[in-house]
């Protein structure tokens, strides 16, 4: 996840409000209108001695980049960079950021040798592009790749607790939370977008399932279910495998009645399986193998549903090369 600043230089007060609905990280701003900034709302304002700006217009210019880098500052390229120079201080740069004047050189301001700029520094002249960058390039975080799993087994698994996921964002159908038994196999499981007559959409919600179950978070983590609290931030993940960041407003947590999912994906070493426990009600949903949210109690063995497969092995969360077994 990149860090997204706007550069508010020269001062522009409904830029400066722009960037904060849009939901930059900080703000760069002249020490003199440093306080007028911090007055507008709260977020981390910097100057350029906190993050020196470099124009790179001949190779000595990158020794002087390297220079501030040695001395402990965050180090910014003013616009105009290019590739080369760009690759360069990559790989002598811990964190680098980039100015940008638009969401097309953001785009390429973040991808550059694959790891791209830490920070993207967003000039006036792209204030028009912010929430699209913000979105792109700070709230996603890339696609990633479902398999088709075949249920092979759904029986009932009495009580447990189990727990609601609220965010506060509003999600889409075809949206939902990967979870699951191992970290190794999770299930797309639905927000409830859908309504019945009985009960009312809650696009904010995902009932994701058992306290134990595995959830992906941003940065390739996990956590478990019961962990999650409000302030905690979660991957939102849709049918196409699109990812994005979304803030637990409230976990909810209650005693209800369960199903223990089981399902397998057909892999060139053979298959692999995977289960996940989610509650018995109509209201919760899987997604099918064509993308189509699929209540639970409706579920077949036999349907297919959307999942991720991975290799096993997390500790507290972030990813460790280990043999590992989890069932």
């Amino acid at each position: 996840m990149k860090k997204i600043i706007f550069k508010a230089i020269p001062f522009d007060k409904k830029l400066i409000s722009l960037a904060l609905e849009s939901g930059v990280d900080a703000i760069l701003t002249t020490p003199e209108d440093r306080e007028t900034v911090e007055s507008l709302g709260r977020t981390t304002v910097l100057t350029p001695e906190d993050m020196p700006c470099v124009a790179i217009t001949e190779k000595a210019d990158e020794a002087v980049a390297v220079d501030l880098d040695k001395k402990g500052k965050n180090v910014c390229l003013a616009a105009g960079w290019e590739i080369i120079p760009v690759e360069n201080l990559l790989a002598q740069i811990d964190a680098l950021a980039l100015e940008a004047e638009s969401l097309d050189r953001a785009r390429l301001a973040a991808s550059v040798m694959e790891r791209g700029a830490d920070a993207i520094v967003v000039t006036s002249e792209g204030a028009a592009d912010l929430k699209q960058v913000v979105a792109e390039l700070k709230l996603s975080q890339g696609k990633m790749e479902l398999q088709k799993a075949t249920v092979t087994k759904i029986e009932s698994a009495g009580l447990a607790h189990r727990v609601c996921v609220d965010t506060t964002s509003k999600l889409k159908k075809g949206q939902g939370i990967l979870t699951g038994n191992s970290s190794a196999f999770t299930f797309l499981v639905h927000a409830e977008t859908e309504s019945n007559p009985y009960v009312a959409a809650r696009p904010f919600r995902v009932n994701a399932g058992a306290v134990h179950a595995y959830a992906l978070t941003p940065g390739d983590k996990t956590c478990y279910l019961e962990e999650l609290r409000a302030g905690t931030e979660v991957l939102v993940v849709d049918k196409s495998g699109e990812t994005s960041v979304a803030v637990v407003g409230r976990s909810k947590l209650e005693v209800r009645p369960m199903l223990l999912i089981t399902a397998e994906v057909q892999t060139p070493e053979g298959p692999v399986s995977g289960k996940v426990f989610l509650q018995n009600a109509e209201t919760i949903r899987v997604v099918s193998g064509d993308g189509e949210p699929v209540s639970v109690v409706t579920l077949k063995e036999g349907d297919e549903v959307l999942c991720r497969i991975d290799e096993a092995g997390r500790h507290f969360g972030m990813r460790i090369k280990e043999e590992i077994s989890e069932d």
